[in-house]
């Protein structure tokens, strides 16, 4: 009898690899199309991938906003799409601290949209799209910078449980404890343990999707070693508290239209237990002022591995709606 072997998965948009100067660091970033593809009706559309991902994994969802711009699944007219890797992750440096801070991401992000080098600094507002922790940090740039954002979409960007201010001495210390240890993380012996450890953490996740995305995901370190592409210190907690008033006040100065997707099967619960209830969150999104919200079905939390199909529909339409 003879073994099937999945086939791989062929990306329909072809992207390329730009590195650029950034912070005093060397960012990496995916684009597919050009800046002369920009216009007023089709604007640059950034996506930015969440934590422990890079932007790579957006490869299956560039791919189905092409088929609905083509016809019989051909690709479409160029769109320029940029999905860079956060620092610390994928191909972009790590900084040299042994700890992040959250506040980076959004310099980051605000330093990448007027680079010189990517020609799109005068070409008007974007379109920003974050899944999880990217969700996040583009729901509060889009408050800080306003004008910056035409079209804004949050793929299941929570937030994080209200914090209070006697958890401070806690919080300081056990950052303090993390920091002062080791960290790395695990290493597997090739490609297919990496696409494997995918597709446990996500089933949903189809084997040529997950063994296209292992290369994508880990690097070789050594003969018989791969190690993911994520700089340890990510794993140490924050020492700041979330301050959630802080964060509302960005959400209410959002001005661009807002789409919030999630999937039917995502329990938050999971995550937080009681310390986060649905409620909380709803009566956050509620601040929101030009709000729009789409649910997936047969989807977890990773929306652009689990429906690619289904989600570029929602900001295929999203993203082409008059103003």
């Amino acid at each position: 009898m003879t073994d099937v072997k999945t086939a791989a998965y062929q990306p329909l948009r072809d992207s390329r690899s730009l590195f650029l100067p950034l912070r005093q660091q060397r960012y990496h970033l995916r684009m597919w199309g050009r800046p002369e593809d920009v216009t007023p009706e089709r604007p640059a559309l950034w996506l930015m991938h969440g934590w422990m991902d890079c932007g790579a994994s957006y490869q299956f969802l560039v791919d189905e906003l092409a088929r609905l711009d083509g016809k019989d699944g051909e690709e479409g007219p160029q769109r320029c799409i940029l999905a860079p890797d956060w620092r610390g992750f994928g191909l972009s440096e790590g900084a040299a601290v042994d700890s992040y801070w959250f506040a980076d991401y959004l310099a980051d992000l605000d330093a990448l949209l007027r680079h010189p080098e990517l020609g799109l600094a005068d070409r008007g507002p974007v379109d920003l799209v974050g899944h999880s922790m990217g969700g996040n940090v583009v729901m509060l740039y889009a408050g800080v910078r306003p004008q910056r954002i035409r079209r804004l979409v949050n793929l299941e960007g929570f937030g994080l449980p209200r914090s209070h201010p006697e958890q401070a001495p806690q919080r300081y210390a056990q950052w303090l404890d993390e920091i002062a240890r080791p960290t790395s993380l695990k290493p597997y012996p090739d490609l297919a343990a990496v696409a494997d450890r995918l597709r446990r953490n996500n089933p949903r996740l189809r084997p040529d999707r997950a063994d296209w995305l292992a290369a994508h995901w880990a690097h070789q370190t050594g003969p018989g070693q791969w190690q993911l592409l994520g700089d340890p210190a990510h794993k140490h907690v924050n020492p700041m508290l979330y301050r959630v008033d802080e964060v509302l006040a960005c959400w209410r100065a959002i001005a661009a239209p807002v789409l919030w997707v999630e999937g039917a099967d995502t329990d938050i619960s999971k995550w937080w237990g009681h310390r986060y209830p649905r409620e909380d969150f709803e009566s956050r999104l509620a601040v929101v002022p030009r709000l729009q919200r789409e649910r997936l079905a047969e989807c977890g939390h990773m929306l652009h591995h689990d429906q690619p199909e289904v989600l570029a529909r929602h900001l295929h339409r999203f993203l082409t709606q008059p103003d």
